[in-house]
């Protein structure tokens, strides 16, 4: 009989507020209207991501698709609705999701490595993802398609913004005026940065770059910010520098409506330099959207909040400067010379000065935010009124920060210095370092997690955070009897006693002298506890109650207390040491990779166990004291019998350092020598001690793995790795073959190799072109190919039967209908058009394009034979014509080569017109009904009678007091 496991399955993960690997959004909370609300921060967390109250700390939504292991690398959030969000992840996939349902609508493929930035349109219809493969693809989002990419940049692209002007028309005057035109609109323009420091504008109407230059001196161009109004941009780089750039607005509205430009015009023009306080390379360059400030940070623990001076400010500055150099002059050549350049000077007009000040007169640092860790990603959030500016802040350290910052508005004398502070903050729910050691209580319900600085308790249940106490660095921690006080061992050598329901440090005792403690365990009686650390020997300590005295009275009060009451002296450091469960044998690894097992009682030595090559990092003995397995940092995991100490089987575990193996109390077979290991290659496995095999193999972790803890009944595991997630693996009732495991390994290895092979051998006519096909083969597409290719077979035989029944049915009009395909049937006897419709609309819009690249050109025949009869019954004829156009675009050549395909194109084409003809006359009619009603409407309706010229003098205000804060006058 074939022994069957019980499969481990991923159940809860928590401990992560945000990880490094992707910008934040903030956006403004929909119940939320009053100015005091903090709004939501919208945070990527490894393959998930999470939307954060920031005044209340409370988790509000996690987003997160079953399919997709990949981390967030991107995240953005549409101007013209605020529900809908693009996030991009690591395989190069991008999905639209709508937060009110927490739910993926758009599924997009087309890059082949991860998503660096995304970017919508100001209608929201588009959307623009540059990745680390160097391309930038333009997605349309109605019709759910890529509609082309553009290759340019060398290096991956870290910059891209959207530029829409508005379309203008010349008077005869000469006056450039505004104008709503029923013609198609333009496509406007993309701004695009790289790391190989160019930045590019692109025509997306001509789908070409019209203008290119080399962004930062220095080397690399890692941000680009543009401002609200799109008048100008900033790239940021290497040291420190960032490079102001002036866009000509006026010309790029003008240019849209012509085909022949001039090479003359320089849309971008390179206002100056800025240098930043910190020299480390730029992160990101966020403007703020109302406001004339903006922020910039580096990899360091803080940003640089600048702010563009007034036109007031500027002239001001510049009649001082004026004012030095006369008196500058006045000193050095005399009084002559001087009033020869007052002349001069007096005859200057200012407002030329203003346009061509240096930039580091119009821009000038306000202040420098001090953070708490590293900042990963900042943005600016909105209040109502003018109040102070507020910035989030997500740090590479788990932690989103909300900082005010005074606006120089609210400072009340032009001399105070702006100030800011940290208004709130999401740290609670994660430790801001890796969690290097996991002990589970005893009746399974708690958790502790001990890292660099911190100590928290969870409710593994509600995964909430129960308590939270500052200690050392945490190397190995444990639930002593009754789950009320847990013991922590640090790396400065202390063993640290905390008292759960009091949240209180209850002792600390410098039990090693300095040394880190590697190990710790409480003894099977739980009477006693050893430490084992870096100073060579392993320390038994009792719990004593002791009776104090309360200081300044008589009273005394219990307390807890750890006593030293033996010490057991080894060769090398201890890394780790383990009790047999029947409390006979204590086993010690040391440094030299070896472990020796001592009688717990004498400390006399039982057996030393030789054949690792490193040291061995963890090891666990199995819940009958026959078996130990040890784990090493030379990849190896070796199963020893705890009777002779023989090695029974040393097995290649992993593809890199074990870090923890941890035995199974009571598993369903009840012997308890299957065990867990977990490893540096960010995998977990599961193996059976008694056959020496692999049971499963569990992914789901996105960094080394630092620490593993089984639950005491065995239907869980808990693990904490490097990505700054605590996850928890549930057993379920699902059972497990090796066989069929093994199988499931190998056609995942194939999948991935297919698709890497596929996605290596691109279109060569696509290959040096700048713009390309937005495509992507993947399993799913692949897949889908399959499905159409099947339909149409089915469809063809299902045809062709029919045709022979009806021809015979005119000499025998009594003949019975013949047998069809059993799917047909089962469907209610449709018909084979209507059979491979269902299968075609089934098929993503995002993926039908790669999905019929799959069909081999002797389907295509087939195909369109099917799309004559859609269009010949009026069956979905968006869809008909996409896919029609789509085959005869790649199918070009063979098509025009073949006389018969020429021969049924001349049918499709006809059959195609009347339907559309169909189509275009009903929507006519709608839409001239439409107007009836809604000119009934007008009717009942009440008129407003509105001063057309008062609406034209408020119009001129409003464009005057835009122009005075616009970026170019004064860049």
């Amino acid at each position: 009989m074939v022994k069957s496991y019980l499969k481990f399955e991923p159940s809860k993960s928590f401990g992560l507020v945000a990880t490094s690997t992707s910008n934040l959004v903030w956006t403004s909370a929909a119940k939320d209207k009053s100015s005091t609300g903090a709004g939501h921060a919208v945070v990527a967390a490894n393959e998930e991501v999470l939307v954060w109250h920031v005044k209340k700390g409370e988790l509000l939504s996690r987003w997160r698709d079953d399919n997709c292991r990949a981390q967030v690398t991107a995240i953005a959030q549409s101007r013209t609705d605020p529900d809908l969000f693009a996030v991009g992840y690591d395989d190069g996939s991008i999905r639209l999701w709508d937060s009110k349902i927490a739910t993926a609508v758009v599924s997009f493929n087309g890059h082949k490595s991860p998503i660096t930035v995304l970017a919508f349109d100001k209608t929201g219809v588009r959307l623009a993802s540059g990745a680390k493969d160097t391309d930038v693809i333009v997605w349309d989002l109605i019709a759910e398609v890529g509609q082309y990419k553009l290759r340019g940049h060398k290096d991956q692209v870290t910059g891209l913004r959207f530029v829409e002007p508005e379309t203008h028309v010349q008077t005869e005057g000469g006056d450039d005026l505004a104008m709503v035109v029923d013609s198609e609109p333009a496509d406007g323009f993309l701004l695009t940065t790289g790391k190989d420091a160019l930045i590019k504008l692109w025509d997306l109407s001509s789908r070409h770059c019209i203008e290119t230059h080399v962004a930062q001196t220095n080397g690399e161009c890692w941000a680009l910010g543009v401002s609200p109004d799109s008048s100008g941009c900033i790239t940021a780089g290497n040291d420190g520098e960032m490079k102001v750039w002036a866009l000509d607005i006026a010309a790029l509205s003008s240019s849209a409506q012509k085909v022949d430009l001039s090479q003359t015009v320089k849309f971008l023009r390179d206002r100056g330099t800025l240098h930043r306080q910190s020299k480390e390379r730029a992160v990101e360059v966020t403007f703020h959207p109302r406001r004339d400030y903006f922020a910039v940070h580096g990899i360091e623990k803080s940003v640089e909040v600048w702010r563009m001076r007034t036109e007031t400010e500027v002239k001001k500055t510049l009649a001082r400067k004026r004012r030095r150099r006369r008196e500058k002059l006045a000193a050095t050549k005399g009084k002559k010379a001087a009033e020869g350049d007052l002349d001069m000077g007096d005859g200057k007009d200012e407002a030329d000065d203003v346009n061509d000040a240096e930039i580091s007169d119009v821009f000038t640092q306000h202040v420098i935010v001090r953070t708490t860790g590293k900042v990963r990603s900042v943005d600016w959030a909105m209040s109502q009124g003018k109040k102070d500016l507020k910035l989030l802040v997500g740090g590479t350290n788990n932690l989103i920060e909300l900082y005010t910052v005074v606006g120089r508005d609210k400072l009340k004398t032009k001399t105070d210095a702006p100030d800011y502070n940290r208004a709130l903050a999401v740290d609670l729910p994660g430790h801001r370092t890796d969690i290097r050691s996991l002990a589970v209580s005893s009746d399974d319900k708690m958790l502790a997690s001990a890292a660099n600085g911190s100590l928290k308790i969870w409710n593994i249940r509600t995964q909430t955070c129960i308590r939270t106490f500052d200690c050392g660095y945490a190397l190995c921690c444990a639930f002593l009897p009754g789950d009320k006080v847990v013991v922590v061992g640090t790396k400065e050598g202390e063993l640290q006693l905390y008292d759960v329901a009091s949240a209180t440090l209850l002792e600390s005792v410098n039990a090693h002298e300095g040394s880190a403690i590697w190990a710790l365990q409480v003894h099977p009686d739980g009477r006693s506890v050893v430490s084992g650390g870096a100073d060579k020997t392993a320390k038994f300590w009792e719990f004593r109650i002791v009776q104090e005295q309360v200081l300044g009275t008589t009273r005394t009060t219990p307390r807890l207390k750890l006593v030293q009451s033996k010490i057991l002296k080894v060769s090398d450091d201890i890394l780790s040491l383990r009790f047999s469960p029947d409390s006979k044998l204590l086993a010690v690894a040391l440094l030299d990779s070896t472990v020796k097992v001592f009688f717990t009682d004498s400390l006399k030595l039982y057996l030393n166990l030789y054949g690792h090559k490193l040291p061995v990092l963890s090891m666990d003995i199995s819940y009958d004291s026959k078996l130990i397995v040890t784990s090493s940092a030379d990849k190896n995991i070796r199963i020893w019998g705890l009777d002779f100490g023989d090695c029974h089987k040393a097995l290649f575990g992993h593809q890199d350092s074990v870090l923890q193996v941890a035995f199974v109390p009571h598993n369903s077979d009840g012997n308890g020598h299957h065990f867990f290991s977990a490893s540096k290659d960010r995998t977990i496995k599961y193996w059976d001690a008694d056959k020496f095999e692999q049971i499963q193999r569990i992914d789901g972790h996105h960094g080394e793995i630092w620490a593993l803890a089984v639950s005491h009944h065995g239907r869980f595991l808990v693990s904490a790795s490097h990505d700054k997630s605590i996850r928890v693996w549930e057993e379920t009732d699902e059972q497990i073959f090796l066989e069929e495991e093994r199988e499931k390994e190998i056609e995942e290895l194939y999948e991935n190799t297919l698709t890497t092979s596929l996605e290596n051998d691109p279109d060569t006519e696509d290959a040096d072109r700048e713009v390309g096909a937005a495509s992507k083969q993947t399993v799913e597409t692949l897949m889908a190919g399959e499905r159409i290719a099947e339909a149409l077979t089915l469809g063809m035989e299902d045809l062709n039967t029919m045709q022979e029944w009806e021809a015979a049915k005119v000499s025998n009009p009594h003949l019975a209908p013949p047998q069809r395909h059993t799917i047909f049937v089962a469907l209610g006897n449709i018909t084979a058009e209507v059979y491979v419709m269902s299968v075609l609309q089934r098929i993503k819009a995002s993926a039908l394009h790669d999905a019929l690249l799959v069909l081999p050109f002797a389907s295509v025949p087939m195909l369109f034979t099917f799309l004559n009869l859609f269009a010949l019954r009026s069956l979905n004829i968006p869809l008909t014509c996409r896919i029609l156009f789509f085959m005869l675009k790649t199918h070009h050549r063979q098509i025009v080569a073949s006389r018969t395909m020429r021969a049924m194109l001349d049918g499709t084409r006809a059959n195609i017109r009347a339907a559309l003809k169909r189509q275009k006359d009903e929507m006519g009619f709608n839409i001239a009904a439409l107007r009836v009603v809604g000119l009934q409407l007008q009717d009942m309706s009440v008129k407003e009678y509105v001063d057309d010229k008062w609406d034209a003098d408020v119009e001129a205000a409003n464009a005057s007091a835009l122009r005075k804060r616009a970026f170019v006058h004064v860049s």
